[in-house]
Order: C-alpha cells, then structure tokens, then sequence
C-alpha cells in the first residue's frame, strides 16, 4: 500500500496540533483588530534560540519609568537588546522623550527608524547618526551569560551612554558588570515572563529609583 509510509499522528498528537493552530488563529486574529498594540509585550514571540526571554509586564514598567526618569526631560533612551523595555516606553504616548531600540532580531524593523540592527560581535559597527555619548540613560540587556558577551556590550554602552547605564543580566556576572562598566547591584529583581533558572539582577552606575 502506498499510504504505509505516510507517518500518522496519534490523536493526542492530533488534537494538540489542531490546539495549536486554533491558538496561532486566534493570535492573528488580535493582530489584526484594531485593539492590538504592536507596542505590547508578546507582540513579537521570544526566540529562544536567539536567547531572548521576555521581562513580565510589571518588570518591564517597572525599568520603562526608571529609565524616563533618569533620561530627564527631552532624554534619549538606548535600549541595547532590551526590547520588552523599548515597547513598554513606546507605550507612554506623549511623554517627552525619544528612544531607540539596538537588536539583533531584524522582526523588531517594524519599528522603523527607532530600530538599528545591533550584533554584539561588532560592538562599535553603529550608524553614523548614533552620536557617541548622545543618550542620558543606556538600558542592556547581554544575550548571553558571558565575559566575552558583557565585555563587548560593554563597549556598545559606552560609546553611547552620557553617563548613566542600566544593566541586566544575570546575578553571576556581578563580579564582571563592575569592571567592565563600573555598575552596582540594586534591591530591585528583575522578572521575566516564563522563569528562569538563572537568577537575574539589574545593576546601575547612578542613584536610582531601584533600591
């Protein structure tokens, strides 16, 4: 029979992959409707071979007002490879700030002009209109739980930073985020949509609202 060598699916298999369309329907449907938010958290899918890992709403808030409130008015806001931080200041209309989002993942050009296509490998391989020390506060976010991955967003920051640096990243490169950028731990625990195993901190360089 030439049907043997057709694989078929259980009905278990079945009826999850029947779910899982009938999600993925759904979720395109709230794309389209004119409530979706192309701004909200989860309108772009984590990649989780890209190691990205979305904050929660509230974490994400959380650092969005922090950020605000350390730029200043009229301050410019980097988010280097953080961008569930970016979508949520994208979401404070009107409020008096600008911000750009540095990532690696090209689905954020949706963004237009606010989006600039960052590789971490090439630290320093920026466009001509990001001016050194243009932005009042820089917010990172390393892929990777790495010196080598700190060390060269390191550079990325500091080209870019007038001063004040907000980094997360995991709690076991305390160590490494304060000889590379001169950054302490603060109270404040960063959390992220789907846990965790690694233990996640924010570090800063300034007095801030975290502690």
């Amino acid at each position: 029979d030439d049907d043997d060598d057709i694989p078929q699916l259980s009905s278990h298999t079945l009826a999850a992959l029947q779910e899982f369309y009938l999600e993925q329907q759904q979720r395109e449907g709230m794309k389209t409707s004119q409530e979706f938010n192309q701004y909200s958290i989860g309108s772009i899918e984590e990649d989780w071979q890209l190691s990205q890992f979305w904050y929660s709403d509230e974490t994400a808030s959380c650092l969005a007002k922090e950020a605000v409130v350390a730029a200043g008015e009229g301050g410019r806001i980097a988010c280097v490879s953080a961008p569930s931080v970016y979508q949520k200041l994208k979401e404070q209309d009107g409020k008096d700030f600008s911000v750009y989002i540095l990532e690696y993942d090209r689905r954020f050009s949706v963004y237009g002009e606010e989006f600039i296509f960052y590789d971490y490998n090439q630290p320093l391989n920026l466009p001509e209109n990001l001016l050194p020390h243009s932005f009042d506060i820089v917010i990172a976010d390393p892929p990777y739980l790495s010196e080598e991955c700190l060390q060269k967003t390191a550079e990325t920051i500091k080209y870019l930073t007038k001063g004040k640096i907000l980094l997360c990243t995991g709690a076991v490169m305390e160590e490494q985020a304060a000889k590379h950028l001169g950054v302490k731990i603060c109270k404040f625990i960063p959390k992220h949509s789907r846990n965790l195993a690694n233990e996640f901190r924010c570090y800063v360089n300034y007095a801030s609202g975290l502690d």
